[in-house]
């Protein structure tokens, strides 16, 4: 489990359990409003709550009754194979037990927090009652070769066929002997493999690879392949892809991490060169050109750690090198860094309904997370025990420039944005900054090596749009009132295009305590090619418990009632605003009457 779990308490008889669990796991706890004295962090609905958790991709723990997380995540249960474990624990910490993700971590997870509590750990995954042991999911350190054969050959083992197994695991000693099942546990390359024959690789495999600038990935893919294939070993053996800090964004090597399915990780020259001694292949050529005498068999070896000796010397084609080093056991931690990652997430207006389940994800994962304050506040209990660096208004590409430059360290970072990132926020900003220059004072090399993920958010113009009703079923713009940015007579020329275009208008920035006067002029330019008594909307902080919405005539727009919280939506000639059921509704129609009227006068 990449992220760490939550543990819930919902209630005081519970408390003192949901710490002793959090202590065991390294988690934090998060407690029910009013029902809960201490916890990092407080929510109001329980159900609510689990959701978003469990939508994050975060392991839950709940101190509570089952049946509370079973419906809270009921309507969220899609696909076993990628959804995050679900425990329950009684409040007097005398039962565990694991409700979802038994062979993703919910069994280990209940075992362990069995083990320090004294309690049952209620396991019903049948591998593990009849069996002692799962196979398809092995201990750290190892990878199941064919894991789409595993349910067959533990249905053959339940049935009681047995199974004989060579080479050396301990985790599998006490499997029932017999004759149906082979299991075989190795890096040897096996090719008659299926529900009669599971293979387990230890990861003892390190792969260290290099190569020019723009490498055909194939190229990298082919030598690699062939070189195990060489070396008869199954790539499932892999622990990890290694190379070169400079070669972070090199498209080849992280294809080929990808492909394999293992963490790319990046050394720097320095350590690199202190395997030299190591080396079968040192080159003087490559220390003058990057700083150490060799890449990927120095790379292998760092990562396979002092033990760990070369199993392949370079292989090498015009562009490529591979080599693979072999540890004496298998490898459960990483060492070097990570590539980094910078997300640039839009959380929406603010509440957690309107955040996409990926956003949530991607701050779930993110070791940092960086924005307005404000924002990031928003997260609420998402942000809890999170590095976070908070910047002010103003401070926008300070902002992104440290966001990057974090990523580029190899940390796992997120931008937070509210709205939608690349909607009047910093997702260009991004893009700008590493499209500059060092001259043009644009980022390090690190950071331009980073992963940049943007992911979408709901924009105050969509939630402002889904409180009246329709408003932008016709054509529609965006323009921001700031001048701060945008000069004044390229704001104005704006206007008049739209105004003439006769486009539904959302006006973000509207206003500030010191900028005044555009709103003013828009409504007055607008008046000239709309009626007096267009449609108009304002939203104020939508989304939050503070949202207040309200609707006027254009000729009545004050500026008074605007502030920066604020979306005001603009019909067209052609939107209206109709007193419905459930009071006014604002909508512009696309001519679909005409289109019907139409089709039916060609009958």
């Amino acid at each position: 489990m990449a992220i760490k779990p939550v543990v819930l308490a919902l209630s005081r008889s519970g408390e003192a359990v949901a710490h002793k669990v959090a202590g065991v796991l390294g988690a934090s706890v998060h407690g029910r409003e009013g029902r809960v004295d201490k916890a990092d962090a407080f929510f109001a609905n329980a159900l609510d709550h689990v959701r978003d958790l469990f939508a994050a991709g975060v392991p839950v723990v709940g101190v509570c009754a089952s049946g509370i997380l079973i419906r809270a995540v009921a309507p969220l249960l899609m696909d076993k194979t990628s959804e995050p474990p679900v425990v329950s624990v009684s409040d007097d910490g005398a039962v565990v037990i694991p409700l979802l993700g038994g062979h993703r971590g919910a069994n280990r997870l209940a075992a362990q927090i069995a083990d320090a509590l004294g309690a049952v750990a209620a396991v019903t995954t049948a591998g593990d009652v009849a069996l002692g042991v799962a196979l398809d999911e092995p201990p750290a350190g190892w990878t199941l070769v064919n894991p789409a054969d595993a349910k067959g050959a533990m249905a053959s083992l339940l049935a009681g066929t047995g199974a004989t197994v060579t080479g050396e695991a301990d985790w599998l000693a006490d499997l029932p002997q017999g004759e149906g099942l082979r299991i075989s546990c190795g890096t040897a390359h096996h090719t008659d493999l299926g529900e009669d024959h599971l293979q387990f690789a230890p990861q003892v495999l390190t792969l260290g690879v290099g190569c020019a600038r723009n490498c055909d990935p194939e190229e990298l893919m082919l030598l690699v392949l062939s070189t195990l294939d060489e070396a008869k070993v199954a790539p499932e053996a892999i622990h990890s892809v290694n190379t070169i800090t400079l070669k972070a964004d090199e498209p080849a090597i992280i294809e080929l991490a990808k492909a394999l399915g293992v963490p790319m990780r990046l050394f720097e020259a320095d350590v690199l060169d202190a395997e030299t001694p190591r080396l079968e292949n040192p080159s003087d050529v490559v220390f003058a050109e990057v700083g150490t005498h060799g890449v990927s068999e120095a790379a292998a070896l760092a990562q396979g750690g002092a033990d760990a000796t070369l199993l392949v010397a370079k292989r090498k084609t015009a562009n490529a090198t591979c080599a693979v080093a072999l540890s004496p056991a298998p490898l459960t931690e990483l060492k070097g860094r990570a590539r980094g990652r910078l997300s640039v997430v839009g959380i929406g207006p603010g509440q957690a309904a309107w955040r996409t389940p990926e956003v949530s994800k991607l701050v779930a994962e993110a070791e940092e997370l960086v924005g307005y304050g404000l924002y990031i506040d928003l997260l609420g209990p998402l942000a809890i025990g999170k590095e976070r660096s908070d910047f002010p208004l103003g401070g926008e590409e300070a902002r992104c420039r440290y966001a990057l430059e974090q990523a580029g360290k190899g940390k796992n970072v997120a931008l937070v944005c509210s709205g939608d990132a690349g909607i009047y926020a910093m997702g260009a900003l991004v893009f700008e900054l590493l499209d500059r220059t060092e001259a043009e004072l644009g980022v390090s090399d690190a950071a331009h090596r980073v992963e940049v993920v943007c992911s979408p958010g709901v924009s105050a113009l969509q939630g402002a749009a889904a409180r009246a009703g329709a408003p932008l079923g016709h054509d529609f713009c965006t323009i921001s009132l700031s001048d701060l940015l945008t000069p004044r007579d390229d704001i104005l020329r704006r206007l008049k295009a739209a105004a003439e275009g006769d486009f539904v208008i959302a006006f973000y920035n509207p206003v500030s305590k010191t900028r005044r006067t555009l709103l003013a002029e828009a409504r007055d330019i607008l008046l000239q090619h709309r009626p007096a008594d267009t449609p108009v909307m304002l939203a104020s902080s939508l989304g939050r418990p503070e949202e207040y919405v309200r609707y006027r005539r254009l000729d009545a727009l004050e500026v008074d009632e605007v502030d920066m919280l604020t979306v005001v939506l603009i019909g067209s000639s052609n939107s209206r605003l109709a007193q419905l059921g459930e009071g006014p509704r604002m909508f512009t129609p696309r001519g679909y009457a005409r289109k019907i009227d139409g089709d039916l006068s060609g009958v």
